[in-house]
């Protein structure tokens, strides 16, 4: 992907190198982000051989650098929801994962001595039209209802449409996510943990009480357990994915002078919301990093508009904001009923996995590697039935929502039958792809900048969805299940695990 953020820019990625050969373990993780390098974590203090391999070479390099880290509590999607789709119980029980998410997060930053620019600081959410109290009374009512410390606030850190109120949430936070799994790596090496990057998973077989973990190398891992934290699912086709809709969301940052802008997590309440941090530069700087524009992955290609977007918004609420200094984009997988699927995979005994973290990967990711810790050591699991991933939906507002967001599936088999972005290649600039009908076939075509043109089959290899073109990052998305292609079909992130295939 051609975006970066300002986690690269400012302490870079750590690389790995692959795996060269058969190795046992205790436990095997796939995947390198927030959750799997938590969780490896938690089992490597326990005494657990681990291993952690992951596709890109760099660990903790796809998603969880693409997130603006916030460490919030409350619900995105808010609790009066949650409440409707599940109970007040579940909903309790959910903001106790988050609560403790954020404590272990502070704890382990204490305990290993990781200077991850952890803070704590207080969340507002405001109203972006005055229609929307209502939706804030609600969800005043039902964090009241369940517990969650809350407050009305007359004034905000932002200008507040005509007769409204913000909502304020105490003791939220906000860290640096690289410098947390910088951090990471060294506590699970100094367990003695082996961590691969360029390391792909291609199958797996459990049997004998274990699991056997095949990688693109040829290369096998017989662990005792084995966890998929890959953002969506690798490990299976359907079980999960029919219960996930990945959603694409914007990112700008850009500096204002210290003290210009109050140290605070601060989000709206629009659909694709928009959500406002600060991260400390030095003694006269902070960097304000400003989310939202998300839509259905695949589903747009206006992305400088989007940009455009967030930056007039953030320069009419911060007049000291001096500009987008970095953009970037980032892809998160939306569950049916607002909370993540963490837990043993449906029908496995010693195979577990992690997604469908919303807009909270880090606190998601983190409550899903207590939970998983609490499930590896046979202890009572706290979460465990909440957010198992072999729950069933239920009838109310998530599932209606969540039928809607299927119905793009079924839509994109039509494309099967339906012409292309562009008649012919010739009408493609250097630097830019799209689909081209050639035949009874779907071409995915990209021409290089020196004129020569990459051709590939458009039907991801996950479930034979068609791809869509994404001229933000220069790659080809899967509006299905999120996965991505370069533009020569190699994969970028899953659940597809195989390329895009040569174009007929």
């Amino acid at each position: 992907m051609t975006t970066s953020s300002f986690w690269y820019e400012d302490v870079g990625l750590e690389k790995r190198p692959p795996l060269a050969a058969d190795a046992q373990c205790d436990l095997v993780v796939v995947g390198s982000g927030i959750a799997g390098m938590s969780s490896a974590y938690e089992a490597a203090r326990f005494g657990w051989r681990v291993i952690v391999i992951d596709r890109a070479e760099t660990i903790g390099g796809v998603m969880t650098p693409r997130t603006t880290a916030h460490l919030a509590t409350e619900l995105d999607d808010y609790y009066y929801y949650l409440i409707k789709a599940r109970s007040e119980d579940d909903a309790r029980l959910y903001h106790e994962s988050q609560v403790a998410a954020v404590n272990r997060i502070e704890t382990i930053c204490r305990d290993e001595g990781i200077d991850a620019d952890f803070a704590r600081l207080e969340g507002i959410l405001v109203p972006a039209e005055p229609a929307h109290m209502r939706d804030l009374q609600q969800e005043y009512d039902a964090c009241r209802a369940i517990g969650v410390d809350v407050e009305w606030l007359d004034q905000a850190p932002i200008p507040l449409p005509d007769g409204t109120r913000a909502l304020r949430f105490p003791n939220q936070g906000r860290f640096h996510p690289l410098k947390y799994i910088r951090g990471l790596i060294a506590a699970v090496e100094g367990r003695g943990g082996k961590i691969h990057g360029g390391t792909v998973y291609v199958d797996h077989q459990e049997e004998d009480g274990g699991v056997t973990i095949e990688t693109e190398a040829g290369h096998k891992i017989r662990a005792r357990a084995a966890l998929f934290a890959t953002n969506s699912p690798v490990n299976d086709k359907v079980t999960i994915h029919t219960k996930l809709v990945p959603d694409r969301t914007y990112v700008i940052a850009g500096p204002v002078p210290k003290g210009s802008v109050p140290d605070l997590l601060i989000w709206d309440t629009l659909e694709a919301y928009h959500y406002v941090r600060l991260q400390p530069l030095g003694e006269t700087e902070d960097l304000l990093i400003v989310g939202g524009e998300d839509h259905r992955s695949g589903m747009a290609n206006d992305m400088d508009e989007r940009f455009a977007h967030l930056e007039t918004w953030t320069r009419e609420r911060f007049p000291s904001f001096q500009g987008a200094r970095y953009r970037w984009s980032g892809q998160v997988m939306e569950p049916v009923d607002f909370m993540p699927y963490t837990g043993r995979n449906p029908g496995n005994r010693n195979i577990y996995v992690h997604t469908g973290d919303s807009g909270q990967g880090m606190t998601n990711g983190v409550a899903g590697a207590i939970n998983f810790a609490a499930l590896l050591f046979e202890q009572k699991a706290h979460f465990a039935e909440l957010l198992d991933p072999a729950r069933k939906p239920v009838a109310g507002t998530s599932l209606a929502d969540f039928v809607s967001g299927r119905a793009e599936d079924v839509a994109n088999l039509s494309e099967y039958l339906t012409g292309g972005d562009v008649a012919s290649v010739d009408e493609l600039k250097p630097g830019e792809g799209a689909i081209i009908r050639r035949g009874t076939a779907k071409i995915a075509a990209f021409r290089q900048d020196d004129g020569t043109v990459i051709e590939r089959s458009a039907v991801c290899t996950h479930v034979g969805c068609i791809v869509h073109w994404n001229g933000l990052e220069k790659c080809w998305d899967c509006p299905c299940h999120g996965s991505q292609f370069q533009p020569d079909g190699q994969v970028i992130n899953g659940p597809a695990i195989r390329p895009l295939a040569e174009a007929d």
